[in-house]
């Protein structure tokens, strides 16, 4: 997915949902701060969004702009309609979020993580593909692994995760 396929995604979300503010975690929230990131980070067909005031709405998005919707056979990505739930973040997340708005998102706004806060949720998954993912982000120099390990501890999670989750942040930057 790319940026310009990002800002359809909340256009059409808007039109969909009638809500004019919408949050988009999971990998591809990257395009609101790195809108042309290296192509390892745009292998992604998929937006996770939910619309940011009334994420119950996220299941009408997955119907219509949903895996093997005519929306995403036509144009070849989709939305994957989630909730504020799916993403473990940070404290102080929704503070850092970068604002994609424009003309090809008719004005609808869409909210994406700041690239730490999509690391440290990524990093707290810890799935064979987030490893892959935030590797890539050290690697690249878009987090440091100094701000990575200031923002562990205000994760949502209990001290043994914690730890657990520094340990993991450390070997992976290794």
């Amino acid at each position: 997915m790319n940026r310009h396929e990002l800002e359809h995604l909340i256009r059409a979300s808007g039109a969909i949902t009638e809500e004019y503010e919408f949050v988009v975690i999971g990998s591809q929230s990257i395009l609101g701060k790195i809108p042309y990131p290296d192509p390892e980070f745009k292998m992604s067909a998929e937006a996770d969004i939910y619309p940011r005031y009334a994420p119950e709405l996220a299941e009408k998005i997955e119907g219509v702009l949903g895996e093997g919707s005519e929306f995403h056979l036509a144009n070849g990505f989709y939305a994957q309609g989630v909730g504020p739930e799916t993403a473990v973040l940070p404290q102080g997340w929704e503070e850092r979020l970068w604002k994609v708005q424009n003309g090809n998102t008719d004005s609808f706004i869409g909210w994406c993580l700041d690239v730490e806060d999509l690391f440290m949720s990524k990093a707290a998954a810890a799935r064979p593909k987030d490893q892959e993912f935030c590797t890539g982000l050290l690697r690249r120099g878009y987090v440091t692994l100094e701000r990575c390990l200031e923002l562990a501890p205000s994760m949502p999670l209990e001290p043994p995760e914690i730890a657990r989750l520094v340990a993991r942040i450390k070997r992976w930057a290794k």
